[in-house]
């Protein structure tokens, strides 16, 4: 069985360490937990990993944000895997920083990365993990706010909210939408 496991962020060193690259972090410490190493691929950055008998591509769209649903239906395709095995890790303005929502489909809430996805897979009928980078910001200035960096407090909380987002990365391939559902949307 395989997955293909999809961080949302943008590429480059102006965009590292922001909050809309939420999707890029937990790849990331999914990738350095298990000592794996991207490469550079058709769009994108990919990393491939087996983990009890399923085996799961990682990847990171070099595409931007705004067109990640190039390199999500390029890869559901070369690697036939179906929809029901294409989780979405993204970041959230809606929920609380490190905050976790695991659905299995569901609106792009104003969000252009999942809209496009949504627009060239032709569905809304796919996983994501929403992961909460808070919205404190003032009225107007969302973008600023999505391309700029955490506080150090909120770092702290990261610091111990990635790893579960990691985690629930594992049981959604493990156990499955519903019971990984059940387990991580509560925390």
């Amino acid at each position: 069985m395989k997955y293909l496991i999809v961080g949302l962020g943008n590429i480059g060193p102006e965009y590292r360490d922001t909050r809309h690259n939420m999707g890029f972090r937990v790849l990331d410490a999914f990738a350095k937990a298990s000592n794996l190493v991207f490469q550079t691929a058709r769009y994108g950055d990919v990393a491939r990993v087996s983990l009890k008998g399923r085996e799961l591509v990682l990847l990171k769209p070099s595409t931007y944000m705004n067109l990640s649903g190039n390199a999500v239906r390029y890869w559901l395709q070369q690697e036939k895997i179906p929809l029901d095995r294409l989780l979405v890790v993204v970041d959230d303005l809606a929920l609380p920083v490190g905050a976790l929502r695991l659905k299995g489909k569901g609106s792009d809430a104003g969000h252009n990365g999942l809209k496009n996805i949504a627009e060239l897979l032709g569905t809304q009928d796919y996983a994501r993990l929403r992961v909460g980078i808070g919205s404190d910001f003032p009225r107007g200035r969302q973008i600023e706010f999505v391309l700029g960096r955490f506080s150090e407090e909120d770092e702290r909380i990261l610091s111990e909210r990635i790893p579960l987002a990691v985690d629930a990365v594992k049981s959604f391939v493990l156990a499955g939408l519903a019971l990984t559902m059940n387990q991580y949307n509560k925390k």
